[in-house]
């Protein structure tokens, strides 16, 4: 059985594989079989997803890629420390791949671990151009396992993504399924008593949002591998072995919750850098985020992976099985969650007729509302953790209501990296543990525990209902470029002023993520970060070049919550300034 495995798994890489360290890739259009509908995309080798690519840490690859598309393409390799002009950014690394043409990639291999490549031109990524990649490294891993599998995450959705951003920018709820009903008005009151209901209701009017805008995009389908929940993908396995499952979320939108009843997972790996292993019942993956697991089943039965939507508007489901044909129970939707006031914790001063914004950033600006009104408070917040809800709100202007009687979530947040109050908190569906970003301890330092040279605020901002998103209240073609100095360590500050969740993105250098644990820190590439909340990270700044900097949700950087970064100065820097900057956030 498992040679039949290895022969199978080798298959699907022989299309992109030419010779030792040297691969071919063609960009083509697919159609793209979900189980729940049928539509065109585009993949790679003929197929979304691509192939998983597996290198060897030490190696130099090099990579030809072909356009056979009717417009230009690009690929990035995620979360890969390679030189900047390989990074696949166009318009900020290169200049992008044009129809029929063929563009070599060739850099050196100088990390181990799990990772994923995608389009960066357009909403091609979430229109299906995605793959993954496994690095092996040079000498031993740290864990065992007998058995691996790649696990990558998507929400396909029946809308191009172009149609998709057009909705959103017409109707910001276009795609929402979960709003609140008068039925749930008067569940409210019979909970909460009237006064404090109808309080809640006008808040959130005032603002012009909802409750339930935790996913911006919904109506998609969950896949696993390119599988929908009723073609049910299936790895299997012997009982008795490890099973190492190296989990991606390639999504445009949705982060997922992951579970698999009935096994614990041991997380090894977080955005491909090992961790000290921590045992937990279920885990978050943010958009662009990866974690690797080990799961020990000792019975022969089927376990089902259940990936459920943060929103819990729609799932991913596969199995682990010990035979073809073997499906486990799936389980329900949970409750969806709803916003509270504490992850609105940025927003404040409510008043007819009064629009006030802060630095006088038009991304602020709701002046076109129909009525109240709202400017963005400082974030009060220590590493890792915002200020209590009951103090953020003490300070603001509610023009007469009583914000302290609104419906709050029961009890603080019981993980640090969530708004006191807020309802997004995370619970393990069978009660037991949740994994935190708290939990995270690095393997092995990956650098020299130092003090930063400085710091770098950012606030996350952000328009819901003109859907525009934005960093320091300014988008993308509006901004200058971020200028860090090769050789400096960089501290920086995620200040979220939004009620939506962010996935942080640097390329091409490290984000050391500020746990507390000082040296032992967890160093990833993407960062996520909640509503309401301030969240640190730090960057040893050593790659000259130029970057992009976004967060990773399609639509938000398409909308404007991207930067350029320069970093000048450093060994064989070239020209960092000669690349003409496209303007168009667009690239995800």
């Amino acid at each position: 059985m498992k040679n039949a495995l290895m022969a199978g798994a080798l298959g699907l890489l022989m299309p992109a594989l030419s010779a030792a360290g040297e691969y071919n890739i063609t960009v083509d259009r697919v159609m793209i079989d979900t189980g729940d509908f049928v539509k065109e995309g585009i993949g790679y080798n003929g197929a979304s997803p691509g192939p998983v690519l597996r290198f060897k840490e030490g190696e130099t690859v090099t990579i030809n890629v072909t356009n056979n598309l009717d417009e230009p393409t690009s690929i990035h390799w995620h979360g890969l420390i390679l030189p900047f002009e390989q990074d696949g950014v166009p318009g900020i690394s290169f200049d992008g791949i044009k129809p029929g043409e063929t563009f070599t990639y060739e850099f050196p291999i100088v990390q181990s671990g799990t990772y994923w490549f995608h389009s960066h031109s357009g909403f091609q990524e979430p229109n299906g151009a995605y793959g993954a990649i496994v690095i092996e490294p040079e000498g031993r891993e740290p864990f065992r396992y007998d058995r691996e599998y790649v696990v990558q995450l998507t929400d396909k959705h029946p809308h191009d993504g172009n149609r998709v951003m057009r909705n959103l920018k017409m109707m910001p709820d276009y795609y929402n399924r979960q709003q609140q009903t008068v039925g749930d008005f008067f569940a409210d009151i019979s909970k909460h008593g009237f006064v404090t209901t109808l309080q809640d209701r006008l808040a959130w009017g005032d603002m012009r949002m909802m409750k339930a805008d935790v996913e911006d995009v919904q109506g998609f389908t969950g896949l696993i591998n390119g599988k929908g929940p009723e073609q049910n993908w299936t790895g299997l396995f012997e009982p008795g072995e490890r099973i190492r499952l190296r989990f991606i979320n390639s999504s445009a939108m949705a982060y997922f919750d992951i579970r698999i009843p009935g096994l614990e997972m041991t997380v090894v790996q977080a955005d491909g850098n090992n961790v000290q292993p921590v045992t937990v019942d279920e885990f978050r993956i943010g958009v662009a985020e990866t974690y690797d697991v080990i799961v020990r089943p000792k019975t022969a039965e089927a376990y089902t992976i259940f990936a459920e939507s943060m929103g819990r508007s729609g799932y991913a489901r596969a199995t682990l099985a010990p035979e073809e044909g073997m499906q486990g129970p799936v389980p329900e939707l949970r409750e969806a969650p709803l916003l509270t006031m504490a992850d609105m914790g940025g927003m404040h001063g409510m008043a007819d007729g009064d629009m006030a914004t802060r630095d006088g950033a038009e991304d602020m600006d709701h002046g076109n509302m129909s009525q109240g009104s709202m400017e963005q408070a400082s974030m009060n917040g220590s590493s890792g953790m915002a200020a209590d809800a009951g103090t953020s709100m003490a300070g603001m202007d509610h023009s007469g209501m009583d914000h302290g009687a609104m419906i709050m979530a029961e009890g603080g947040a019981s993980d640090p990296f969530y708004a006191e109050g807020s309802g997004l908190v995370p619970v393990a569906a069978n009660g037991g543990k949740f994994l935190s970003y708290s939990d995270l301890r690095a393997q092995k330092p990956l650098y020299e525990e130092r003090e930063p040279t400085r710091e770098i605020e950012l606030r996350l901002t952000g328009n819901m209902e003109r859907y525009t998103w934005s960093i320091d209240g300014v988008k993308y073609e509006d901004a200058e470029p971020l200028k860090l100095q090769y050789g400096e360590r960089v501290r920086f500050k995620f200040v979220n002023e939004t009620m939506m969740t962010h996935p942080m993105h640097l390329h091409g250098m490290w984000s050391i993520l500020d746990v507390g644990a000082g040296e032992w820190n967890p160093v990833k590439h993407t960062v996520s970060v909640q509503p309401g909340t301030t969240v640190y990270m730090e960057t040893e700044v050593d790659a000259p070049g130029q970057w992009a900097f976004h967060c990773h949700l399609s639509y938000h950087a398409a909308s404007g919550m991207f930067r350029k970064v320069v970093v000048e100065g450093g060994p064989d820097q070239g020209n960092t300034a000669g690349v003409e900057v496209a303007n168009d956030g667009g690239d995800a």
